[in-house]
């Protein structure tokens, strides 16, 4: 099977080579998939699955008007381009989607047919990049939260503040769980490799729903600092000096029974900081 991995350089691209080392992994400035050209030209001939791990996902600069250009093509446009591409050679995209499609309004953990409504430039222009994917019958759509790997994450963030004794700020009415980058990658190659039925799945790690403010929390505790060197404070107070920033849903949660039906277990998301703390 021929693996294409685009987006190889970030967290999941990263991890995604890892479950799949024989893949093909490309990046800009290699492999725009927002120029069409670059898409249309491609030999997709021997292509079997497409894992698009791509996308703009600088949340606050996305709500800046000069960016909307590159936001949409790389959201939705390379999407577009990607599925065409994909239904003519016969391939399975996997394409990654966010909790930012939600308002974050619901009562609890959000299905997967949950009703998009998002808040941000970001959360719209991914919810349009969905869409595009839905165009190829052989799809995944994994939808994930609160991605920590390989890179730069709010848990490296956080664990290098608590290692340079600053006691910052941090959010605590935005509940979620983290998302080990390895533990998305291998519920992936699951969906892919059991020949799960296509369509969308959330994926994210397991756990006891925590607010952004309970992770730093925790990182700052297995640093060896103390929980109460973090100040919780609510998104609306934070963001009060903010004006250009994105709003955020509060309720990030997304329901894991559909991925667990199909047969993959995430791992509890606090075992998944500690993995990721240890590989500092």
């Amino acid at each position: 099977m021929t693996v294409l991995i685009l987006g190889a350089r970030g967290q999941l691209g990263r991890a995604l080579q890892r479950q799949f080392p024989d893949a093909v992994a490309l990046d800009l400035p290699e492999f725009d998939i927002s120029d069409r050209a670059t898409v249309r030209d491609y030999d997709w001939a021997d292509v079997d699955l497409v894992l698009n791990a791509a996308a703009w996902t600088a949340v606050d600069a996305a709500e800046d008007p000069a960016n909307l250009a590159a936001v949409r093509a790389a959201n939705v446009d390379a999407v577009g381009y990607l599925a065409r591409a994909v239904r003519t050679c016969g391939a399975t995209l996997v394409h990654i989607s966010t909790e930012y499609v939600f308002d974050g309004r619901h009562e609890g953990p959000h299905p997967e047919d949950w009703p998009a409504n998002p808040l941000s430039v970001y959360g719209q222009s991914k919810a349009d990049g969905d869409l595009q994917a839905g165009y190829v019958t052989k799809h995944y759509l994994v939808r994930t939260t609160w991605v920590a790997g390989e890179g730069g994450n709010f848990v490296r963030t956080m664990a290098g503040l608590a290692d340079r004794g600053v006691s910052p700020s941090v959010v605590d009415d935005q509940i979620g769980r983290i998302t080990h980058a390895d533990d998305l990658a291998a519920g992936i190659k699951h969906l892919v490799e059991t020949r799960a039925p296509f369509g969308t799945y959330n994926l994210t790690n397991d756990g006891d729903p925590a607010s952004w403010a309970d992770v730093a929390a925790a990182v700052f505790e297995a640093r060896g600092r103390s929980a109460d060197d973090i100040t919780r404070v609510s998104t609306a107070d934070y963001f009060a000096d903010k004006p250009g920033a994105a709003a955020r849903p509060l309720n990030s949660v997304l329901d894991l029974t559909r991925i667990k039906a199909a047969g993959f277990s995430p791992p509890d998301w606090r075992d998944a900081l500690s993995r990721v703390l240890a590989a500092e």
